[in-house]
């Protein structure tokens, strides 16, 4: 039996048709995998920054108690501890069904309460926590978009390329629209600021250390940078804070990232400063940093630096001094695999 030549064209193009549409449904059910996997991690992380505003609602709550109650009368609404603290627990005891409702009962009742009868460290603790809420649902209601417009398509549903999977849902949540626990900013007022890892040859960070003008005691240790000027791209902050915080000129084109976003909410020389904060990475030989460019401020609050490991850090936060962000330590080894393959990786939220 032979075929001839038209048979034999047929035949292949039928194959190639056939594999190329195996690998485009396997690659959109990977695709999806990890849509899946986005997403779920997403509402892990939502779960727990409600689960956290949750705990420091409890705290508002005992706060207010003694301010709220005078003998023989009721307290107001946005003053009853008591009622928070409910609010709070069926928050987190809530369903996945009844989720929303009870948390946007609670948003109520803490933008009810007024910051002025609140210590400010309570104040800047709800805010920093609201904050971590606000970006969480955002980051979740990414993902689950992401995912919907790719599981919804007629051909990934013909195919049934989503398993059995359930579809992931949005999550919604009112928004502050009046100032954020005190904090004279509006739910979408941030101070955008770009930080950059510096990394050296040895694999170590270059750290600066510092403390709060007010608060002279107490020292924590930060990464190069600072916010963001009007005018500027992030890139252009970036290079201007290195050469201005270590005397050190690069040219933009050096830096690799942003590669994450970090959301802060911090009490800063009379101040609570609400900052979004994205970094930089960049590898440079180590050297010694210059001071010249110091504002006045940064020469009084900021009094010196060290190249650090990651054991370093953890040496200096088992000593009582906060390396900002938290996580660094366990971070660096990401960092200098991002440097050697020069990666521009996705933002991705860190703490």
């Amino acid at each position: 039996m032979t075929f001839s030549a038209t048979t034999v064209l047929v035949l292949a193009l039928v194959v190639a048709v056939l594999v190329a549409a195996g690998v485009w449904a396997y690659s959109t059910a990977n695709r999806l995998d990890r849509l899946h996997v986005r997403s779920d991690l997403s509402w892990q992380a939502l779960d727990a920054a409600l689960g956290r505003r949750a705990v420091v609602a409890r705290a508002v709550a005992a706060a207010v108690v003694p301010t709220g109650y005078t003998f023989g009368s009721q307290p107001p609404p946005e003053l009853d501890g008591k009622r928070l603290a409910a609010l709070a627990d069926q928050a987190e005891r809530a369903d996945r069904s009844g989720r929303e409702q009870a948390e946007n009962r609670l948003s109520s009742a803490l933008s009810a309460v007024p910051s002025d009868v609140l210590a400010p460290q309570l104040v800047a603790e709800l805010a920093d926590a609201e904050a971590r809420v606000l970006i969480a649902r955002r980051f979740h209601n990414d993902a689950v978009r992401d995912t919907l417009a790719l599981r919804t398509r007629r051909s990934v549903r013909l195919l049934h390329l989503g398993g059995t999977a359930p579809l992931p849902t949005y999550f919604e949540i009112a928004e502050r629209t009046t100032p954020s626990a005190g904090a004279g900013q509006g739910v979408d007022e941030m101070r955008t600021s770009a930080r950059v890892v510096l990394v050296d040859e040895d694999g170590r960070v270059l750290l600066l250390r510092g403390h709060d003008p007010q608060v002279p005691d107490v020292y924590f240790w930060f990464t190069i940078g600072g916010g963001v000027e009007s005018g500027e791209s992030l890139r252009e902050t970036a290079v201007r804070e290195i050469r201005e915080e270590t005397g050190l000129a690069v040219d933009a084109a050096q830096l690799r990232g942003p590669i994450w976003r970090r959301v802060a909410v911090f009490p800063y020389d009379g101040d609570l400063i609400r900052s979004e904060e994205l970094f930089f990475a960049l590898a440079h030989p180590a050297f010694t940093p210059q001071r010249s460019g110091f504002t006045e401020l940064e020469r009084r609050a900021i009094s010196g630096h060290r190249w650090c490991t990651p054991e370093d850090m953890r040496q200096i936060a088992a000593g009582g001094e906060t390396v900002y962000p938290e996580d660094l330590p366990d971070l660096v080894a990401e960092v200098r695999g991002l440097l050697a393959r020069g990666d521009e990786p996705g933002v991705r939220s860190i703490r």
